[in-house]
């Protein structure tokens, strides 16, 4: 049985982990599907994400640092991506302890950020930019809260 959130202002649920929850799952779904096409987990492409946003080349313990606390898997989890990607010839090794992204991982990045900003256009359409902004300022403090909690268990 599925279940779904209803979606019209009557009905509309206040913001709860729940609401957050399925609209991160819902959404993450449609880029699985993308995802799945190349081959690639959702991991991995956060990985691309994260060392093209530091220019295409990253400190490997500092990509790990990354996967780990974005994700909030375990480290040997984290490792085991970039390996998977080295292997992959997505990431290369240019010195010691860096990891850069190959042609072939930008082309794929850039493959699936196309992708996913044609999502994200459909998703977000016709939402007030106002809302989305305090959405995003919402979520942001529930996520530095949430971290905070992590960090004192």
């Amino acid at each position: 049985m599925s279940t779904s959130v209803p979606s019209t202002p009557a009905t509309t649920l206040p913001v709860n982990g729940q609401v957050i929850g399925l609209a991160h799952h819902a959404s993450r779904a449609a880029l699985e599907g993308i995802l799945a096409r190349s081959g690639t987990t959702f991991n991995q492409s956060v990985a691309l994400r994260a060392v093209s946003d530091n220019g295409g080349t990253v400190e490997r313990g500092r990509l790990v640092g990354r996967l780990t606390g974005a994700l909030k898997i375990e480290e040997p989890v984290a490792r085991a991506t970039v390996e998977e990607m080295t292997a992959r010839e997505l990431l290369a090794e240019p010195s010691a302890g860096q990891v850069s992204l190959t042609d072939a991982g930008r082309e794929l990045f850039d493959s699936i950020r196309t992708a996913g900003n044609a999502i994200a256009a459909r998703l977000y359409a016709g939402i007030p930019a106002e809302d989305l902004a305090a959405a995003g300022r919402v979520l942001t403090l529930v996520t530095e809260r949430a971290d905070a909690e992590l960090a004192e268990a």
